[in-house]
Parts: C-alpha cells; structure tokens; sequence
C-alpha cells in the first residue's frame, strides 16, 4: 500500500534547467571547457560536483572540481535571483497538496546542493509538505547510484515497496530501478532526450498520479 512519495526536484517540481544551462555553460566559458550538447546532457540528474569532476578530467584542467562548483553556483545564484518568471512546473503544487492532504508522506532527494533545495522551498513555501530533504551533493555517491532514493526511503519511515519516486531524468529513473523502488517517469517538455524505458509508469502530466488514482498503485 502506498504510504510515501519520492519527489526529485529539477524538472519535477521546478523548471530550473535553462538556469542550470546557463549557469554551467557561464562556467564552462570561464574554465575554456568546450562541453558539447551531448556530453552536457549526459550529466543530466547528476550531482554539480559529479558533473564538475567529470568536467576537470575530460579536459585535463588545472583547476580543482570544487573551485568549478564554485564559479557554477557564484553564476547560478545570479541567475535566480533575478529571474522573477521563475516558478514551478505547471500541476505540481496541486499534486504536493493532494498527496499531503491525504496523509503521503512526501520526501525530496534532489541532486541539487543543499542551498539550492532550501532556495526553491523557501521561495515557494514548500517545506509544510516535505518530511525530509537530501541532497545528492550530501551523499558518497550521485545518480544513477541508488544512495539517495535508498536514504530517501529510511527518511520516510516506510518500506521501499510502500514508496514510489517520481523522476525525469535517465540517471534518476536508472537509481530508483537500482534502489528497486517504483518508479514514476515524468516525460515532459522540459526533459530532452531523456529515456524512460525502464521507469514503471509514464506520465506526461500530474493529473494523471492524483493521490486517487495511484492510492492502490502498489
């Protein structure tokens, strides 16, 4: 029986990948790190530092991984706070409070830092709904590893087979598959080029997860 829901942020609650974008590629310019399309959405769902170490290897940079997360959030940070059109992904709200409203436990595992999660909750006054929030950036390991999705369950209080997660991107779909709890693949305008083929649901938009229709889910 379904007890706990398993949120990711980027591309679920928050539309924050044309921040992200700009921010890396602002980094990646400052680094002279000429990522390609393809190489930058193979770091989809992954941890900033994942991402940054990845980054000083493939070009054999002087500059520590660190020192690129660094210059990444210096820009990001910018970014958001002057963007006023920034908001949440059309339905989610409505969902986080269908689900609250009838008694889910509901848990953010985000690959964001910690800063960026309480940015988000803060700006949106989410954390009423949320018991608890991890950040892969706190973890040994980052997506596809299944560490914040196993943790994210403990947090809950419940057994994996009572939660189920919901996820974008392939690196998150592939840890939820790996930490062998249900996964929800959200397939929407915002993810590109992302594979859902192993995710045990699919959906396009909210209204089709509503606390209703997947209270017998598992």
């Amino acid at each position: 029986m379904l007890k706990a829901v398993i949120f990711d942020m980027d591309g679920v609650i928050i539309d924050s990948e044309p921040l992200h974008h700009k921010a890396y590629h602002m980094m990646f310019k400052d680094v002279n790190a000429d990522v390609t399309s393809e190489q930058y959405e193979a770091f989809t769902g992954q941890s900033t530092l994942n991402v940054c170490k990845q980054v000083c290897e493939t070009f054999n940079l002087d500059a520590s991984p660190e020192t690129l997360v660094s210059i990444k959030r210096k820009h990001y940070e910018q970014i958001f706070e002057n963007d006023k059109t920034f908001d949440l992904i059309d339905g989610v709200l409505d969902l986080i409070k269908d689900y609250h409203a009838n008694g889910l436990t509901l848990i953010l595992a985000s690959s964001a830092s910690m800063p960026s999660i309480n940015r988000i909750f803060n700006r949106f006054n989410l954390n009423p709904y949320f018991k608890a929030k991890l950040s892969g950036a706190d973890l040994k390991a980052s997506k596809p590893h299944p560490e914040i999705f196993i943790k994210a369950a403990e947090a809950s209080g419940f057994n994996r087979e009572e939660c189920f997660v919901i996820e974008d991107s392939t690196n998150g779909i592939k840890a939820a598959n790996s930490a062998n709890i249900f996964c929800v693949g959200f397939d929407s305008i915002h993810s590109k080029n992302q594979d859902y083929s192993t995710a045990n649901k699919v959906i396009t938009n909210f209204k089709a997860i509503a606390f209703n229709n997947v209270k017998n889910l598992l």
